[in-house]
Order: C-alpha cells, then sequence, then structure tokens
C-alpha cells in the first residue's frame, strides 16, 4: 500500500471550498473535466489521461459524502485502485484541506508518484486559490439600491451639510462599484476557458496537494532602512596614523562559481504567484555550499517553500539548501503571497553575487 498526503491551508470558508472542489464547472477550470456515469449510482468519470502523472482516465464512485467536511472516492484507473479522502476543518485564517489517496492494491513507479503530486501541488496552489478568489468576488454586492446591501460604506458627515453627505456617499459607493468589477475582471482573466463538460448530479473530487508550510519568521516594516547616525565631535583624533584594515564581508557563503540558477514563475493568482529556482552545477566538484537571495516587492511574503529552507527579511528571502552534486541539478518551489495584483515575479534574483537567468 501506498499512500500520498497532502494539506492545503486557504484563506476562504469551508462551504466555499466544498463548490470549488464538487461542482464540475469550478472543477473542469482549476483540475480537469468530468463527467457522470449513468450506470453506477454517484459515479464520475475524470478525464485525467495525459495529466502528469496519470496513465489513463478514472473512473470513480462517491462512498461517503458529508457536506463541507468530508468527501471519500473509490477510483479505478486502468489496473489500479485507490481511495481518495478530502477532509475540509476550519481554522482562524479560512480552512485547510487535507487529502490522502491510497492504492488497495497497485502501486505507482516512482516518476509517476513524484510527477502527480507536483501536478497537485501545483492545481491547489495556483488554480485553486485563483478559482475561490473568484468565487469571493462573486458574492460582492453591486446593486446596493436593491435590497439590502452586503455590507455598509462608512460615511461620516457634517450634520448642517446633507446634500454635501449624500454626494459623498454617492462617490463612495461608485468608487466600491469600479474597484469591485476590475477585481472581478483581473480574476477571470487569469482562469482558463470554459470547457466542455456533461451536466449531471454535484459530483466530486478534491486532487492532492500543497505542503505543510514552513515556519514563517515575523514579518519587517515594508519601507524600512537603517540610518546612519552622526559621528561624536568630542572625540580628539590620534596623532598616529594606524593601519585600517580592510572591511570584510558577513552573510551567508557564496555559492561556487560553477553554481548557476534558474527562475521561472509557474502558476499566478490574484494575489501571489508559485516560484520556481533551478540550480546547475556545471563544475567537477560538489557545491555544498549555495545561497539564493530573491528581492520581493512590498508587502510580498514568502508562505510556504520545497526543496530549500528560506528566511525572510524585509523584502529580502535567502534560500538555502542540500548540496548540488558536480554535473547535476536541483529545483526549489516557492509560493508568495502579494497585496499587489501586478506583482507575479520577484523583483531580484541572485546565486552569491550572480543574477539569477529568467528575470
Amino acid at each position: 500500500m501506498i499512500e500520498i498526503g497532502a494539506q492545503a491551508h486557504l484563506s476562504h470558508p469551508r462551504d466555499r471550498v466544498w463548490r470549488a472542489l464538487t461542482d464540475p464547472h469550478l472543477l473542469a477550470r482549476w483540475f480537469t473535466e468530468t463527467g457522470t456515469v449513468t450506470q453506477t449510482a454517484g459515479g464520475l468519470l475524470l478525464h485525467t489521461a495525459g495529466l502528469p502523472g496519470f496513465t489513463a482516465a478514472v473512473d470513480a464512485q462517491v462512498t461517503e459524502r458529508r457536506e463541507p467536511e468530508l468527501l471519500v472516492l473509490r477510483c479505478q484507473e486502468g489496473d489500479r485502485r485507490t481511495l481518495l479522502t478530502c477532509t475540509i476543518t476550519p481554522t482562524a485564517e479560512g480552512c485547510q484541506l487535507t487529502v490522502r489517496e491510497t492504492t488497495e492494491p497497485g502501486t505507482w513507479s516512482t516518476e509517476d508518484r513524484d510527477r502527480r503530486e507536483r501536478y497537485y501541488q501545483q492545481a491547489l496552489t495556483g488554480r485553486l486559490p485563483a478559482i475561490l478568489d473568484w468565487l469571493a468576488f462573486q458574492q460582492v454586492d453591486l446593486r446596493r439600491a436593491v435590497g439590502r446591501p452586503t455590507a455598509q460604506l462608512p460615511v461620516i458627515a457634517p450634520a448642517d451639510d446633507t446634500r454635501a453627505a449624500t454626494r459623498r456617499r454617492v462617490a463612495l459607493i461608485a468608487a466600491a462599484a469600479v474597484a469591485a468589477l476590475a477585481a472581478g475582471a483581473a480574476v477571470w482573466a487569469l482562469l482558463p476557458g470554459t470547457p466542455e463538460h456533461t451536466a449531471g448530479p454535484d459530483p466530486l473530487l478534491a486532487p492532492p496537494g500543497a505542503v505543510t508550510p514552513t515556519s514563517r519568521p515575523p514579518r519587517a516594516t515594508p519601507g524600512s532602512r537603517s540610518t546612519r547616525g552622526a559621528e561624536p565631535t568630542t572625540a580628539r583624533p590620534s596623532r598616529t596614523r594606524t593601519a585600517t584594515p580592510p572591511p570584510t564581508r558577513t552573510g551567508a557563503t557564496p555559492a561556487t562559481a560553477a553554481v548557476t540558477a534558474r527562475y521561472e514563475t509557474t502558476a499566478t493568482r490574484i494575489f501571489g504567484y508559485t516560484g520556481e529556482v533551478a540550480l546547475d552545477n556545471a563544475g567537477a566538484t560538489t557545491a555544498r555550499n549555495w545561497t539564493v537571495v530573491l528581492t520581493l516587492s512590498d508587502g510580498g511574503r514568502v508562505s510556504r517553500a520545497t526543496g530549500a529552507d528560506w528566511r525572510q527579511d524585509g523584502r529580502s528571502v535567502t534560500f538555502t539548501g542540500a548540496p548540488v552534486p558536480a554535473g547535476r541539478s536541483r529545483t526549489f518551489t516557492f509560493d508568495v503571497r502579494d497585496p499587489d495584483p501586478r506583482a507575479k515575479a520577484p523583483e531580484g534574483c541572485t546565486v552569491g553575487d550572480d543574477p539569477c537567468a529568467g528575470l
């Protein structure tokens, strides 16, 4: 028996995540198209043939369903049978999606298992959050003149100027409507095109994906800069000249000259992106110490990294990890949350003192 496990921490309520998992229209936008199998109660067909880590389409049957917390499916993929369990538990920031897939019996090759987990990870940390953000924008009430609004805008006006207060209230409502429409359009632009599908009862499936985030360092105040203090005027200079030692460089040990790095953005969403850095060692010896430093935009924060250790200080994020053997490569990925929807890549990337390719 082989088990694949994954967790995704999502800043959305459980009912919204449940809808993205079970609505075939939404599932086709972030994972794969689905169809129904009329011969079997609760039968589903997942069009996964050709996806990374999948060798054929998957026949699935829902065996247990407790909305919005549990979904269990028994899957048949060629001659391989698996049991897929999806659990959604509430958290202080939203909810946690936990996925367990086990073979019963059967197995995956190492390559298929790695490719499958990588596809799950990209789907859950890239496309699924974009769908959830889009659903959240749909719930903004733009018709405030009809019925009760979903949220009241705070308006403070002098008691003796009701006309001015009315004008300011109209201006605030108009500005909020334009901002919501622009944000909704940006989310929709990130989604793939509408696929063809077979209508049927409410499915389905939550594919595995994200890894448990590493501990987050305290966030430094954006824009803070060190200041150079004034030299004291009371110090009496020495009459004898002394040799001043050259300044020494501090910090992490730079990578060897043979190590180069390539950056690529592998997934984007409304407020963040997923990046990947590939390290290549063209030298004749193992690179035991390497350091990659990223410079994020103001407000950007790394929330998770796979394949490397990391620490963040303000906008600067330092990555270190296992040695890179001679003639080999090593890859690590990371997720960035950024309040600026235009930020889809770091502003800078270096390995040692050399810039990364791709930026």
